[in-house]
């Protein structure tokens, strides 16, 4: 059976996922994904469209553009050859793993961290990048660390991310207000709905440095390993892919990438 068609919007694509689920879809998502890739010549990646750094719609060039973009047409290049297509797929938090179980997409990277609970549901690859979970608030704001957090503060978070537990077990008594992505998140703490905003450092890396009014602070209170998830019973792409990005890090291609995103950090390369 062929893949959905990839250019159908994000609301129809996952609509469309939870009603496949109930009516015979797993022969698409239990087919063979590396045969599937060499004979397509394509691999589909499910990635994000509002996170800037890793994977960000550039409405002028119409195309998403980031590490995770780039990340994943080097591995592309690298399991199916030069003339391999990499294609990509809009998912969010709540969407990648539905998409993926259900065969819509061929693996997820989108800036997700590898958890014991999201294992039980899919595999992941090598670390690519390593993250950790921050804080980011308003230039002058009396919050300095997660110390900082109490009854009286609201933070924002996206809804279906890790970021969520992590920062009521981190700060128990501040109140956390949940939305349904990135933007929308930042958008609240600009209109003061919220005082910080959490998620990966990476991501608010990002954030900050298109909204120099807003700053990191406290360094990171979690470890936030990012993994390629890949649908369970794959093992034979799963291998692919843990080798191509083995072979980015030793022929130097995944520092190339990295500098380019991120040229003046030190932490988060997995290229060491």
């Amino acid at each position: 059976m062929k893949k959905i068609k990839k250019w159908l919007p994000l609301g129809l694509l996952a609509g469309l996922a939870l009603f496949l689920s109930g009516c015979g879809a797993s022969s698409v998502a239990d087919q063979n994904i590396l045969s599937a890739a060499e004979s397509d010549n394509e691999i589909v990646w499910g990635v994000k469209y509002d996170t800037n750094l890793f994977g960000l719609y550039n409405i002028a060039d119409n195309q998403v553009e980031g590490f995770d973009i780039d990340i994943a047409k080097a591995l592309t290049k690298e399991i199916l050859g030069d003339d391999g297509q990499a294609t990509f797929v809009e998912v969010t938090s709540k969407t990648r793993i539905p998409l993926l179980k259900n065969g819509n997409i061929d693996a997820i990277i989108a800036t997700m961290t590898i958890t014991e609970e999201r294992r039980q549901q899919v595999d992941f690859s090598d670390v690519y990048f390593s993250a950790g979970q921050s804080l980011l608030v308003k230039n002058g704001s009396s919050i300095s660390s997660i110390a900082d957090l109490n009854s009286d503060t609201t933070v924002l978070v996206v809804k279906g991310s890790t970021s969520a537990d992590n920062i009521r077990e981190a700060a128990p008594e501040a109140n956390v207000l949940e939305l349904e992505n990135y933007s929308e998140c930042f958008t609240a703490l600009q209109a003061g709905q919220g005082d910080a905003m959490t998620t990966d450092n990476a991501i608010l890396l990002g954030l900050a440095q298109e909204n120099p009014d807003y700053q990191l602070v406290g360094g990171t209170f979690t470890d936030e390993p990012y993994g390629i998830a890949i649908n369970k019973g794959q093992e034979d792409f799963l291998n692919a892919v843990d080798d191509a990005l083995a072979d980015m890090v030793a022929d130097g291609t995944y520092e190339e990438i990295y500098s380019k995103w991120f040229p003046d950090n030190e932490d988060g390369s997995v290229a060491s």
